[in-house]
């Protein structure tokens, strides 16, 4: 056996080592021509992926390129292999390759996404967790009778009976379902403006007694959250609670102050299954608002996002405080009361405030003239929370309105809140007054100025259905109800128009307080009383004293534009006499135009150039194929032009990757507006 050449050896690491490392410095630069040319963001993981993956490839592409087959591969030379042309076409080919693949990695994973291997296999096991929920949801369905309409039958659903059959099943399904079905069928059997009367009735059975916690865990869970034993806070706290709700527990206490409280202990262990749960239902009005006629038009993935960002914040108690805290400030002159907090004793999972001794709304034992004055007084309130203080209680269900002992009326749970903006505040009152007056063009401008974006929506078609809406309810005798504002909505929607969320909020707050005045006055016109109360406040603001404060404010604000008047009008009429007046339009003056317009030229820009260079490729290879010919024995300036058609082909390959990179970003973007 011969010794090793320790030369040849060195030789043979030294180039091949000398081979890696001009491979890496050839997909660096690659991979940053790619960024730039493409607009692409550069990636070091990602190119170095792409490289284990595109290099193999583009090395089989230069093998077929160079020798025409595999065949011929095994029949040459092994010498000839390590030839400077055959090389070079191995590192081109490979870098190319690795390119192309790096490329197709931002089609597939768009700028911005992350691998996150932890993350991915918790998204796995939370939808193994989504499809065992789905699976216990559905045999719930099955097993009282609902599953034919899970899969969409419809027979029978117009026949009274087949309705409060239908309407029992759901109950007791949302029921069985647990906490967030039960807390979601109460939301909806206040909504009398989108479900029939037999429905309503039947959700509105829902309780919220559920079994209680044993008060060791209560006990623990208030010394953990206060960071004290229970004594040290309370001189007296009663064992048997007060409520076992589906979220938490409630139990009356006494300060060490004397002052008598209500602690609201979280149950332990609600969070988990409340997020799941919730990620269901956006799952579900996601594909209801997709594949129905009726979800889109009265909003069902509104709805279910307020639902459940409503529900997350009750789960945290510092919110409710601060809600309750903001909400007291802003109605300190309502005669309804609203419980104090000790934030000294509130923790996310424990809420501490003052007791109100009375009975939750059941319609009974109310005299009429009794029941109308406590629906009016709940109904101004709500609306000054709205209209004045801009903070206002947005779950104002029976389960929270306590009827005092002293005759007065209490407002409970505060762990959903609606916010106003003084102009949205602004634009409320003058959709209530442009109601009460049946002004169509009044409501038409006020829907126009308020609404997200208008776009291109004819607004004398809006005014002549909004007209015949107002004739529709607020004529012939018809009696108006909540359901009018459902109705606007949906209109509102047929048109491509969308109300700012917190507008909305306002609507399902007054249907919800709607249905709870149904238990203390039936027959209570809702509507009317809403018109009495904007009508009032429009006459309040109107009076000598607010009025001249106003225009004095309106005044101060303009005072910038009349001092800068007089000389603009100057100017004009000094250019009108020269004869000089000339008026300039900025075309494509929006940025979102001048976005599409550039976006139009470079893609035509590209798909001129990927035309050109993808024949000027075939062209260069129809001239340089030569049948039977390798490429090594090809002419220098053959073979020149054959690896300028290669070239050309490369480039052909970047202009169509990169006018797929644009056209995916810009559907991307289409489906986040």
């Amino acid at each position: 056996m011969e010794p090793l050449n320790v030369t040849s050896v060195l030789g043979m690491i030294f180039g091949q080592v000398f081979s890696l490392f001009m491979l890496i410095l050839v997909l660096l630069g690659l991979g940053k021509l790619a960024s730039r040319l493409m607009d692409v963001p550069f990636n070091l993981p990602r190119l170095a992926l792409s490289a284990l993956l595109g290099a193999p490839a583009g090395s089989v592409g230069a093998i077929l390129a160079y020798y025409g087959s595999f065949d011929a591969l095994n029949s040459t030379d092994p010498a000839r292999m390590d030839q400077p042309g055959f090389m070079a076409l191995m590192l081109f080919a490979m870098a190319v390759g690795s390119m192309l693949a790096f490329v197709a990695f931002e089609l597939l994973m768009p700028r911005g996404t992350r691998v996150r291997p932890v993350a991915m296999l918790r998204e796995t096991s939370d939808l193994f967790g989504r499809l065992g929920r789905y699976r216990r949801i559905l045999w719930i369905l099955v097993r009282h009778g609902l599953g034919g309409y899970v899969i969409g039958r419809r027979e029978g659903v117009e026949d009274t009976s087949v309705q409060r059959r239908l309407a029992r099943s759901l109950s007791r399904s949302m029921e069985e379902a647990g906490v967030v079905f039960v807390k979601l069928g109460q939301a909806v059997a206040t909504r009398r403006d989108l479900l029939p009367p037999v429905f309503v009735e039947e959700l509105s059975r829902l309780h919220s007694e559920v079994a209680r916690v044993p008060y060791d865990e209560i006990r623990d869970c208030v010394a953990a959250e206060l960071g004290r034993g229970i004594d040290e806070v309370f001189a007296d706290f009663t064992a048997e609670p007060l409520a076992a709700a589906s979220i938490a527990q409630a139990h009356p206490a006494r300060l060490l102050g004397g002052e008598e409280v209500v602690v609201k202990v979280q149950r332990p262990g609600i969070g988990p299954v409340v997020r799941r749960d919730l990620d269901i239902i956006r799952r579900l009005a996601k594909r209801m608002e997709e594949h129905t006629a009726w979800g889109p038009a009265i909003g069902v993935r509104d709805l279910a996002e307020g639902f459940a960002d409503a529900l997350l914040e009750e789960l945290d108690f510092e919110v409710e405080a601060t809600n309750i805290a903001a909400v007291a400030e802003a109605s300190v002159d309502s005669p309804v009361r609203i419980p104090r907090v000790y934030e000294a004793y509130t923790s996310r999972r424990v809420l501490v405030m003052e007791r109100l001794h009375g009975n939750q709304i059941d319609g009974t034992g109310l005299p009429e003239e009794r029941g109308e004055e406590i629906a009016k007084t709940l109904l101004d309130c709500l609306l000054e929370q709205v209209l004045v203080g801009g903070i206002f209680h947005a779950d104002p269900h029976p389960g929270n309105i306590l009827l005092l002992d002293d005759g007065g009326v209490g407002l409970l749970d505060y762990g959903s809140v609606g916010r106003l903006d003084a102009r949205t505040r602004e634009a409320l009152q003058m959709m209530l007054l442009a109601i009460d007056r049946g002004d169509a063009v009044l409501l038409t401008d006020t829907l126009l100025d308020v609404v997200d974006d208008p776009g291109e929506i004819d607004p004398e078609r809006l005014r002549r259905s909004l007209g015949q809406f107002m004739a529709r309810y607020l004529h012939g005798g018809a009696t108006a109800s909540m359901r009018m504002f459902t109705e606007l909505l949906m209109l509102v929607t047929r048109f491509g128009l969308v109300l700012p969320a917190e507008l909305a909020a306002v609507f399902r707050a007054l249907a919800t307080l709607e249905g709870t005045l149904v238990f203390l006055a039936p027959g209570f016109d809702t509507v009317s009383e809403a018109k009495r109360y904007a009508g009032a406040r429009m006459s309040e603001q109107l009076d000598s004293g607010n009025l001249r404060e106003l225009a004095t404010g309106e005044l101060l604000a303009l005072l910038p534009t009349l001092r800068r008047l007089p000389r603009r009008l100057d100017r004009i009429t000094d250019q009108l006499h020269k004869g000089r007046f000339t008026v300039q339009a900025r075309l494509f003056a929006h940025p979102e135009d001048r976005r599409l317009l550039r976006s139009v030229v470079r893609r035509a820009v590209m798909t001129v150039l990927a035309v050109v260079t993808g024949f000027m490729s075939v062209g260069l290879f129809n001239v340089t194929e030569q049948t039977g010919v390798a490429w090594s024995d090809l002419a220098t300036h053959t073979q020149a032009l054959n690896l300028l058609a290669w070239i050309l082909l490369a480039a052909t390959a970047m202009f169509v990757l990169r006018l797929l990179v644009d056209m995916v970003r810009d559907g991307a973007e289409n489906r986040r507006r």
